[in-house]
């Protein structure tokens, strides 16, 4: 093939793919079959790998990231990317009308109502019709080029259609889908990480991944709502009804919905319309946007220093339902807490069908006088997991009873006590099974040992763990590494070959890092990063069970609740005997991650608190920033605080900050303290 023919040949196949890529993750219409679609990705990454030349930032074989990013630029925005101004009251959203109409007297004010996509705003650059540049809100005056990473967004055109201007930059939400967070998050946990707390911080640490190969991976999406600029301009863009119309026929995703109003009453009947069906949605909402549909008055109305006039958005209350409390169940995890669950009459709240809800301990049942058969109001914490908000007392009849909570373990009898476990719970919360060799405790340390992000052993999921030590073949960790094939292979659903790969896995995990074998044993207190940075700190598991506890305080990441936990499971002989069956096992007790002469850090001894909302960075990853270069993240400001890092809507721990003198910080001020 001439590089001509395959020029020809590239071009056709990258214009069948775009408009394949469009049906299927636009308009939900897929005009081929996945199969036959790969026939054809695969032809198009073929000829540009004989011809690599052809390769360019609109060719659809871009979409699946490349080679790790070493920065994210900062970039100016061609017009500002202001916020908009916010209220929770249909109140004073008339006032808000009221204001606007005192702005434009005697005009006719048509509005525009759209959801509000809980997610990431950005904008998108198109130059010559390609896809040029992406870059996050910021400052409002500039934010970061996260080009390649919204590469990876398959709702993204990399090439808009003949007719589209010479230079278009339009703006919109990136979001994860409401499937796609709950993935997450469960894979998440089963790494041993903590779980995103809703999908707009999940969406914005998606974006900020330097390795644009992860982000492919991620389940992120777009709504496009609106034109920055234009050129050359087109006069008959004057109305927001128009501009989406007009960028649908450019290939973007826009609103779900939208709601033309002319009038208070029907702006106030939209939102309302809007919070019905929201939960259809394939994203989350937190709210309506309300806007004037003419650009005209727009511009007369104006703006403040911080918003337009001519804007607000709605914010809906976190959705509540009342049902009826049927039981109180127990489950008893690794540590041997006792977890009271509610046993609810299924009620659907925001969109989803909830009947179970955790009641977190005795104390919080007592404080909110939770009683069985008692009415309870049920919410959505983050529109995300199910909360009990308290008890409906005025519809109680008398026949409600106290929860008991047993004086022994629900799975093997043993008696619970409030004095025993982690050392931070001194006023005994939470009741614990006394016996370590209780099944419960058995299967969830032996669960939390295979987990991906502890010794990651393949096969190794809850139900075959179950049956190990209902069989009585494993009481410990290092029971696991005596399993013979048989014994594996002759358990319920488990043939040979699923025993092997087991087999093969466990085999596999003797090599993993010091840092997993650490977090693998369940240590009170000692997750994935307090595992990583005492396999940073000590060469072998040896070094680090003979460490004081004023060494291991010495650690910025370990403070005297996490030594003294360390020192507690080290002196155990039961924990001493299963480290030298280990050991007896070949599993690797050296660290990769030890430095032996490690270089003092920037934030070395200095101690941080984060309040309020970051304009790109999410808490999660200013706090790996800090800790990366040897500072520690704290919850609350003390006269020990070096620095508060505020943002928007920041509360008490601010104005506490203010009170002790502790420096206080903008995100452009803490980033310049990193060395960004």
């Amino acid at each position: 093939m001439t590089l001509t023919e395959a020029q020809t040949l590239h071009f056709e196949l990258a214009a069948q793919i775009w408009q394949h890529d469009h049906a299927y993750y636009n308009l939900a219409n897929p005009a081929i079959t996945d199969p036959e679609y790969d026939r054809l990705y695969r032809r198009l990454l073929d000829i540009e790998k004989e011809f690599p030349d052809l390769i360019t930032a609109d060719s659809p074989s871009q979409r699946v990231g490349g080679a790790p990013l070493k920065e994210f630029k900062s970039v100016q925005h061609l017009n500002p990317m202001l916020s908009l101004d916010n209220t929770y009251s249909e109140n004073e959203l008339r006032e808000f009308v009221s204001r606007v109409r005192r702005l434009l007297p005697g005009e006719s004010l048509d509005w525009i109502v759209e959801p509000k996509v809980d997610g990431v705003a950005i904008s998108l650059r198109y130059e010559n019709r390609v896809f040029a540049i992406g870059v996050t809100r910021g400052d409002g005056t500039t934010g970061d080029d996260i080009t390649a990473n919204l590469r990876t967004i398959r709702s993204i055109p990399l090439r808009l259609p003949d007719g589209a201007p010479n230079m278009i930059e339009v703006r919109g939400e990136v979001y994860l889908t409401r499937t796609g967070f709950a993935k997450l998050n469960d894979d998440r946990i089963a790494l041993g990480e903590p779980p995103f707390a809703n999908p707009r911080n999940a969406a914005t640490g998606s974006l900020k991944q330097l390795d644009t190969r992860a982000v492919a991976k991620r389940p992120l999406d777009i709504v496009i709502y609106g034109v920055g600029v234009v050129e050359p301009k087109q006069q008959d863009l004057d109305r927001q009804a128009v501009v989406l119309e007009y960028l649908k026929t450019l290939g973007f995703k826009t609103p779900e919905r939208t709601w033309p109003c002319h009038s208070p009453d029907l702006l106030i009947d939209a939102i309302r319309e809007l919070d019905e069906i929201r939960h259809s949605f394939p994203y989350e909402t937190d709210g309506a946007v309300i806007k004037l549909d003419s650009f005209l008055l727009r511009e007369r109305a104006g703006f403040t220093a911080k918003s337009p006039r001519w804007a607000i958005a709605f914010k809906y209350a976190a959705e509540q339902a009342e049902t009826k409390l049927k039981a109180v169940t127990i489950q008893v995890g690794r540590t041997g807490a006792l977890t009271p669950v509610a046993e609810l009459e299924p009620v659907l709240v925001a969109g989803s069908t909830v009947s179970r809800a955790t009641l977190h301990n005795e104390e919080e049942m007592r404080r909110k006088d939770i009683r069985i058969g008692d009415t309870l109001v049920i919410e959505k914490a983050g529109e995300v997991i199910p909360a009990v908000v308290s008890v409906v007392l005025s519809k109680r009849s008398g026949n409600e009873k106290l929860f008991l909570f047993p004086n022994k373990c629900p799975e093997c009898e043993a008696k619970v006590s409030r004095s025993i476990g982690q050392g931070d719970e001194p006023s005994g919360v939470v009741l614990r099974c006394t016996n370590s060799d209780c099944p419960a405790q058995v299967r969830g340390r032996i669960e939390h040992w295979c987990r991906r992000g502890a010794m990651d052993i393949e096969g190794g999921g809850d139900v075959l763990i179950g049956q190990l030590v209902r069989a009585g073949l494993v009481r410990n960790a290092a029971d696991l590494y005596t399993l013979r094939l048989d014994q594996v292979a002759g358990l319920e659903r488990m043939g040979e070959k699923s025993a092997l790969n087991f087999l093969h896995g466990l085999e596999a995990s003797k090599q993993r890092d010091l840092w997993r074998l650490i977090f693998g044993l369940g240590i009170f207190h000692v997750g994935t990063g307090v595992a990583k940075s005492l396999a940073r700190n000590f060469a072998s598991l040896d070094d680090l069970r003979r460490a004081s506890r004023e060494q291991l305080t010495e650690i910025s990441e370990v403070g005297d609740v996490i030594a003294a936990s360390l020192a507690q499971w080290f002196a155990d002989p039961r924990n001493q005997e299963l480290l030298e069956r280990l050991r007896e096992a070949g599993l690797n007790f050296q660290s990769s991650l030890h430095t032996v002469t490690a270089a003092p850090k920037r934030f070395s001894g200095k101690t941080f608190v984060l309040t309020g909302t970051l304009p790109s960075l999410s808490r999660d990853e200013a706090a790996a920033r800090i800790e990366s270069l040897g500072g520690k993240v704290s919850g609350s400001v003390s006269k020990k605080t070096d620095y508060v890092v505020a943002g928007d809507e920041a509360g008490s721990k601010l104005e506490k900050a203010q009170k002790l003198g502790v420096s206080i910080l903008d995100e452009a001020e803490f980033l310049k303290l990193c060395g960004e």
